[in-house]
């Protein structure tokens, strides 16, 4: 009898050391999961839940370090922006700016860099080989012409410019210099209806911080949002 309440006795010690060790580390599981979410929410752009800059450029260079040449910078221009949260509000600029980022993103797909570089400017990194570029990037156009309906049900007219810079078509892997050759090709057809794959000419447009030299917010390219 005394033996078996040794043993019992024994269990019971190693019982309550156990439980004793699970609460810190329960402690630590929950404080480690609750700083994993708040990093992945600092990558993020609060409105549209996009990859802000630092996150995004990390990203769009792994897909560019994977793809290489088949890689394609696509940047977005929302056209006449300022029109809607003048004329409607800034609620009304927050819905079309949501719109726009869950479109790009359902274009570009789940291997792709996308994020919200500013205002009303977006980014999209993704493997897009020869031969199929413009017609995903006429998809793309027609995507954000689709109205955007608000709250209220009222549906509001939306186009945006978008410039495209293929690496092979550039001759450049460098990711600096494909952003800088996409937003030179978006502001060739800015209000234009299509989208404009960059040339070699493109990337060795003057800029200043990445942008079109004379184009407005240079200061501040690449910002996040």
């Amino acid at each position: 009898m005394g033996s078996v309440l040794r043993v019992q006795a024994r269990f019971g010690q190693h019982a309550l050391l156990l439980t004793t060790a699970a609460v810190p580390l329960t402690g630590w599981t929950v404080h480690a999961i609750a700083m994993h979410r708040k990093l992945a929410a600092a990558k993020k752009d609060p409105l549209t839940g996009l990859l802000r800059r630092d996150a995004y450029t990390a990203r769009a260079r792994q897909v560019l370090r994977r793809h290489g040449d088949d890689t394609v910078v696509v940047l977005v221009d929302q056209d006449h922006f300022k029109d809607v949260n003048d004329s409607l509000s800034h609620a009304a600029g927050d819905t079309v700016l949501r719109a726009t980022a869950d479109r790009l993103t359902a274009w570009a797909g789940p291997g792709a860099a996308v994020g919200r570089l500013g205002g009303d400017e977006f980014a999209a990194v993704l493997r897009l080989p020869r031969g199929r570029r413009e017609v995903r990037l006429e998809q793309l156009v027609r995507m954000l012409r689709i109205p955007v309906v608000l709250d209220d049900g009222q549906a509001v007219d939306v186009a945006a410019s978008v410039g495209a810079a293929a690496l092979d078509a550039i001759g450049t892997r460098d990711l600096s210099a494909a952003q800088r050759a996409a937003d030179a090709a978006l502001y060739d057809g800015k209000h234009s209806g299509r989208a404009v794959l960059a040339t070699k000419e493109h990337a060795n447009v003057p800029s200043i911080n990445g942008r079109r030299s004379g184009r407005p917010g240079t200061a501040v390219w690449g910002r996040a949002a």
